[in-house]
């Protein structure tokens, strides 16, 4: 009996060594998001759209993140109902990381797409409406500015050091829910999409959400190595590769 008793004690004693060794090898995200948070902002557009006889439209208002699902999956493929008003307004919501002190914001452009109105939102709750400098559809990337100074930017990192099996942290406002954090791993380098082969992709396994879509894929220094896609997808365009 003493002896089993010591056998228990020992295999405990091994099981929580084990466990502490476990938990000095989980990587600690904290600094991350405390430092490289206020990089990342929330952004919600809001487009105009006008009914067309025959045509097909979306008429709802009110749910951004129903809006993005709609939008995205079923683009003008619902009728118009009787009673449904001729010209409503469509409203969807993305995320974007900034890039310039003076308010240089980086995004996808599928977020800003058909956008009426662009609306910033830091993380101080600060609010700016925004204008599309540029965006191209085959990248899924724009740049929208807004007027402001002194804003921290995100540090571009260099994607190809990127490994796979390396920790990657995704910040974002999936939902509108601001500055969510995320965590996974990098699953694979250079993936390509039939019909999307214009830049190579990078899989993770890190959980996105719609109002993730153009969000920032950090690095554990703090660096920014991909932007997010919209959230059918579980790979990240490279943005740190585009010319």
């Amino acid at each position: 009996m003493k002896k089993l008793i010591i056998s228990l004690a020992l295999a405990f004693s091994s099981l929580s060594l084990l466990q502490q060794a476990q938990a000095r090898d989980l990587p600690d995200f904290t600094e991350l998001v405390e430092k490289q948070g206020a990089t990342v902002v929330n952004i919600s557009t809001t487009q105009v759209i006008k009914g067309r006889r025959g045509g097909h439209q979306f008429p709802f208002d009110g749910d951004d993140a129903t809006q993005e699902l709609l939008r995205r999956f079923f683009p003008g493929q619902i009728p118009n109902f009787p009673g449904v008003p001729q010209e409503f307004k469509s409203r969807s919501l993305g995320s974007g990381f900034i890039v310039s002190a003076d308010g240089h914001i980086l995004t996808n452009a599928h977020v800003v797409d058909g956008a009426d109105e662009v609306l910033v939102k830091l993380t101080d709750k600060r609010e700016f409406k925004a204008k599309v400098l540029g965006a191209d559809k085959r990248t899924d990337v724009a740049l929208i500015k807004i007027e402001a100074s002194n804003l921290q930017v995100a540090k571009l990192g260099d994607s190809v050091k990127l490994k796979v099996g390396e920790w990657v942290v995704a910040i974002g406002s999936p939902f509108g829910f601001d500055n969510t954090v995320t965590a996974g791993i990098v699953s694979a380098k250079g993936r390509s999409l039939a019909h999307e082969n214009y830049v190579p992709f990078i899989q993770t396994d890190v959980a996105i959400n719609p109002g993730n879509s153009g969000g920032p894929l950090f690095n554990m220094k703090g660096e920014v190595v991909a932007g997010l896609p919209h959230s059918a997808r579980i790979i990240a365009f490279d943005m740190t590769r585009l010319e």
